[in-house]
């Protein structure tokens, strides 16, 4: 068992084909003794807007090729890798978040997706609901990581599960737009701070256009600490955040304020 864990965030724009630059920076993280590696939402795959009149053919085909280059990757560099993929399951569309392992690939599909008139991913995607939210757990050197989407950083019950769970730091991909970057840190530092474990923010870059509105995705990954600090944070340009879970920083910030042991007492 280890006293801490290295993840390397990769913030990147929509892919296509190309796993070369993810590969090149795989070869960076394993220099830094990098056992985790993250990507952002909608980098596998064009934008959700743009995926609204892509043939069902085209995602498959895309999904695929990636899932493949993913599995080599994990398994040649030795990492957990953890990326949104839109995939495809009997000609219809879902949204999940696999984590690949050297030997495995592991996924979660979005238990929370969005609504809205301007951003409908619940109409869209095919996903599976759970009837008791059941997140996917997975355990590197002695580490507990927990993974979610973005949108789902706003729902008090994930949060309190992967609490119970005894989680050490949950990933939490995002595609995140319109100015939001204040918000986000926000309810991010928040939720690692009460529920005391770490939270990794890892957004993507580039734009979409939508008639004459530029919808900019700005950036700002960061890392948050369980006393709700920003240890660390990158720009609005493609880079490479490197960030490290410790255990004895959990262990003292769940001594110091002691919210894990109460909400426990209260059956929370």
């Amino acid at each position: 068992m280890s006293d801490s864990l290295n993840i390397a965030s990769l913030q990147l724009p929509s892919l296509s084909y190309d796993s070369g630059k993810i590969d090149y920076y795989m070869t960076i993280a394993k220099r830094e003794n990098v056992k985790v590696f993250v990507l952002g939402e909608y980098v596998l795959s064009l934008f959700f807007k743009d995926l609204e009149n892509s043939p069902i053919s085209f995602i498959n085909e895309q999904s695929k090729h990636h899932i493949e280059a993913l599995k080599k990757m994990a398994k040649v560099y030795n990492m957990h890798i953890v990326a949104p993929i839109v995939t495809v399951y009997k000609k219809k569309p879902k949204k999940i978040l696999a984590v690949f392992t050297p030997t495995s690939m592991k996924k979660y599909e979005q238990q929370i997706l969005m609504d809205y008139k301007h951003w409908n991913e619940e109409k869209f995607f095919n996903n599976e609901k759970q009837e008791e939210f059941k997140p996917l757990i997975f355990t590197v050197d002695g580490i507990k990581l927990g993974v979610i989407f973005g949108y789902e950083l706003h729902f008090d019950h994930i949060w309190a599960e992967f609490r119970k769970k005894g989680v050490d730091c949950v990933i939490m991909p995002t595609v995140s737009t319109f100015e939001s970057s204040k918000r986000w840190r926000d309810i991010t530092r928040t939720r690692a701070f009460l529920n005391q474990y770490y939270v990794l923010r890892v957004n993507r870059i580039g734009s979409h256009m939508e008639k004459d509105t530029e919808w900019k995705f700005y950036g700002d990954s960061f890392f948050c600490n369980p006393y709700g600090e920003i240890e660390d944070y990158l720009g609005s340009k493609e880079e490479l955040l490197f960030s490290t879970v410790k255990k004895e920083v959990l262990k003292t910030a769940r001594s110091d304020w002691k919210f894990q042991k109460t909400n426990k007492t209260l059956g929370l």
